[in-house]
């Protein structure tokens, strides 16, 4: 269908240019211009299959969206599925705009009416409901970015009204089974958390971020269940997780996360959002770009690594019988060699404790097994861990290099260091590969280390903050 043989009535007008996004075309031309000038520019060595993106007002999450669409800059799609969920309509199952346009102030997107109208023939739970679509802001905000680094694209918009895991399954199927083999985008539109102060966000949005990047849809969908987490498209992004899954993808990068208090300094009240893709590896070179290794090899071979996991669960489950340490033995010296290390704990993608020395003050495999109990036990933002969690429980270890002060924070490389912030009586640490899980940039990094620290978030600047870097080897 050519754009001159686009009904008038077919066409769906924008409802939210002018509020969430500029009207005036020149002046949303530029403002997205400017959002994708201002990422790095990012390889993804492997074929992106989908991106999840943010769809609050453009001065709000226009720049965490800018670094998902900045990699499709030459890299066109003829044709793109928008996945986005309701906020004006409650129904059951999922709606398709299946005939005609869509228009922002950029011009018209032609509907891809024949992948619409099959997909809605998979199941009676799919089908065009225009009261899904008249006023959803959601969708319509991925659009203005897509015609900038798109140009020619046809759309298949899609608004889910039941965000439940089952009818996720039945629309990444349904969908699956008219685009299989064929070389389709998809975009999930989601915010995350809302209306939550940033320190409660931040814990929140991170149950989502792992879930992402472990690339667990059920996972996710388990936690929005449970109350784990928020999400106002959890259902896109759960459907759009599976159907990467079904299309090849096997890798998830996290690309940017911030909230709204990152913008406007209100940190009361916040909204999280959160840029992401889905991609399948490349064969000939896999994990090379955007699974580079956080952190630094200190050396320690994969039998040394295992002997410290296994410091580190015995210990806990001595602890857990009411038993004494065990007694270890360590097969190398560097075992003996006395390192700062820090045990992260996760059960279920979210975090259950996280304990460490910074300081070398014992034998690295001491500190794993006291740290991990001290994980489990001690960390003051967790109840003492319990028998029936043990068995979910996700063990991850960071040994520490020396720390360096720094007075240039160009030094810093985010994805190898870490932050200790330190100021009169207030101190803080961010392993490295925090600033990575949540696509932080170096400014980002700083400004949560001193929130970390319980200071200022532009405490850094001052002349009496002592900043030093570290690594770890991460395992």
């Amino acid at each position: 269908m050519e754009r001159s043989e686009i009904n008038k009535g077919e066409i769906r007008e924008p409802a939210v240019a002018g509020s969430f996004y500029p009207s005036d075309p020149k002046t949303l031309s530029k403002q997205i211009k400017d959002f994708l000038d201002a990422v790095p520019a990012k390889k993804i060595d492997g074929e992106i299959i989908a991106l999840i993106s943010p769809h609050a007002g453009y001065i709000y999450s226009g720049q965490v969206a800018a670094h998902a669409y900045k990699l499709l800059t030459d890299n066109p799609f003829d044709k793109v599925i928008v996945i986005a969920p309701s906020h004006h309509a409650y129904f059951r199952g999922s709606s398709i705009y299946s005939k005609g346009a869509f228009r922002t102030p950029l011009g018209l997107i032609p509907i891809e009416d024949e992948t619409a109208q099959k997909i809605m023939k998979e199941s009676p739970a799919i089908s065009f409901l225009p009261q899904a679509h008249d006023q959803e802001h959601s969708l319509e905000v991925q659009l203005p970015f897509l015609q900038v680094v798109q140009k020619d694209f046809r759309l298949i918009p899609i608004v889910m009204g039941d965000q439940s895991l089952e009818n996720s399954q039945t629309l990444s199927d349904a969908i699956f089974k008219v685009i299989k083999g064929k070389r389709i985008l998809m975009v999930a539109s989601s915010d995350l958390s809302h209306f939550h102060s940033y320190v409660d966000a931040v814990k929140l949005d991170a149950v989502v971020i792992n879930r992402v990047k472990n690339f667990d849809p059920k996972g996710l969908a388990r936690d929005i269940a449970e109350g784990n987490c928020e999400a106002c498209g959890a259902g896109p992004i759960i459907t759009t997780m599976l159907l990467a899954q079904k299309m090849g993808a096997n890798k998830a990068l996290i690309l940017k996360y911030a909230n709204s208090g990152d913008v406007t300094g209100d940190k009361g009240r916040v909204v999280g959002y959160l840029a992401a893709v889905l991609y399948k590896e490349s064969k000939s070179n896999p994990g090379k770009v955007g699974h580079k290794k956080v952190g630094t090899d200190l050396g320690l071979n994969d039998e040394e690594k295992k002997f410290l996991h296994n410091v580190a669960s015995a210990s806990i489950e001595a602890k857990l019988r009411g038993e004494s340490l065990p007694l270890f033995d360590p097969p190398s010296p560097i075992l003996k060699e006395k390192r700062g290390a820090f045990v992260s704990l996760h059960r279920h993608g979210q975090l259950r404790g996280c304990i460490g020395y910074i300081q070398a003050y014992k034998p690295l495999y001491q500190t794993i097994s006291e740290m991990a109990v001290a994980a489990a036990f001690q960390d003051s933002r967790f109840s003492p861990l319990q028998k029936e969690e043990f068995k979910d429980l996700e063990i991850e270890i960071s040994v520490l290099t020396p720390f360096k002060r720094i007075t240039d924070i160009n030094e810093i490389e985010v994805g190898k260091h870490g932050i200790y912030m330190v100021k009169v009586n207030h101190s803080g640490l961010l392993l490295p590969q925090v600033a990575t899980e949540y696509g932080w940039d170096t400014k980002t990094f700083l400004e949560n280390t001193c929130h970390k620290a319980g200071l200022d978030k532009d405490a850094w600047k001052d002349k009496d903050t002592e900043i030093y870097i570290f690594s770890a080897d991460i395992f």
